[in-house]
């Protein structure tokens, strides 16, 4: 099974922000975060659970994510993506990461299991270190469709 831990972090939100993400499968483990200059917390947590999933090399394999976003495996796990899907996402946040992570979900089924933040779970920790370290790096990336949107949301 392959174990996919995230995190996402924004100072301000919105504000400059990162995201954290640890994949575990057996002995392996690989450590993946990013910055970017304007964004926001939940953008943030669902870019890691994203970036997680494109990080995979095998189908076939079982796929679990450990979040301590209720915004994201509620949406997943609760089906409430499938309904924002069939309306195209219309006044919804996120449009463009959801749309990005459906494929991403079709081909790996992954099961989402919530965690609680801050609260002593190691990867948690972990993931919650490395998006902050990326918010507060230097020469931050754009998340261009949220600055170029972010007055309609």
């Amino acid at each position: 099974m392959i174990r996919i831990y995230t995190d996402g972090a924004a100072q301000g939100n919105p504000g400059p922000g990162g995201f954290g993400t640890i994949m575990k499968f057996g002995v392996h483990e690989k450590e993946l975060s990013e910055g970017f200059r304007l964004t926001t917390n939940n953008r943030m947590e669902l870019l890691a659970v994203i970036k997680g999933l494109e990080a995979i090399k095998k189908e076939g394999i079982a796929v679990t994510i450990y979040s301590d976003s209720k915004y994201v495996v509620d949406s997943v796990e609760k089906g409430w993506i499938w309904n924002w899907q069939k309306k195209n996402f219309a006044k919804k946040a996120n449009p463009d990461l959801w749309k990005q992570y459906i494929p991403l979900h079709h081909k790996f089924k992954p099961k989402f299991v919530w965690i609680k933040g801050h609260a002593g779970h190691v990867e948690n920790e972990r993931c919650d270190q490395l998006a902050v370290m990326a918010a507060e790096g230097k020469n931050l990336a754009a998340d261009s469709w949220y600055e170029e949107h972010k007055e309609e949301v």
